[in-house]
């Protein structure tokens, strides 16, 4: 018979999801793990599979809940006010005195992409669901006159996705603030 689970998996997840997107998969040893999610490490493999099990599963869970907060701002008013409303959270995100995370997705992309396949293509899908999300969202803003009819919305949409990921990494250095807010103002006129 098996046992029940002593732990509530969600929660144990999204532990495991804060400490890899913190510290990266090298960094974050079993001990961190089993330490952060409150369990040992049987339960770990027997609920989760090996470390690059957990892993996969933590960055499954972060990209569902990016697209989620992503489309829910993408929706909300104007396109090109939609836009500003997304860069500039990611900018707030990762402006403040804490040590900057950026996004767990692009963290993956760099650290892990270039060496597994497996992580290559779900970082690669995530951000085409940010381009086909962009692009839907441009040609929302076509469709009511807010920008220019004939516009690529498929090139704009990946334009400001390779933006969008080259700001996110730029922005765990610290940079100036004028810099950053220049290169925002300067991506979404663009939109223009």
């Amino acid at each position: 018979m098996a046992r029940t689970r002593e732990f509530d998996e969600h929660k144990a997840l999204d532990s495991a999801m804060q400490l890899f997107w913190e510290k990266g998969f090298e960094a974050a040893s079993l001990s961190d793990l089993t330490a952060k999610m409150g369990i040992q490490r049987p339960s770990l493999y027997a609920a989760f599979g090996d470390k690059k099990q957990l892993f996969e599963a933590a960055l499954r869970q972060y990209t569902r809940q990016h697209a989620a907060d992503a489309r829910a701002i993408l929706k909300q008013q104007s396109v090109k006010q939609s836009f500003r409303d997304y860069f500039e959270g990611v900018v707030e995100r990762e402006n403040g005195d804490a040590p900057s995370r950026g996004c767990f997705c692009i963290n993956t992309m760099v650290e892990l992409a270039p060496h597994d396949s497996k992580f290559e293509i779900l970082t690669r899908e995530h951000q085409l669901y940010l381009s086909a999300l962009f692009q839907e969202t441009i040609e929302r803003g076509i469709s009511t006159g807010e920008l220019k009819p004939g516009t690529s919305s498929v090139a704009l949409a990946q334009a400001l996705v390779v933006s969008l990921i080259g700001l996110t990494v730029m922005l765990k250095a610290k940079p100036d603030r004028l810099f950053i807010d220049n290169t925002v103002n300067v991506t979404l006129s663009l939109l223009d």
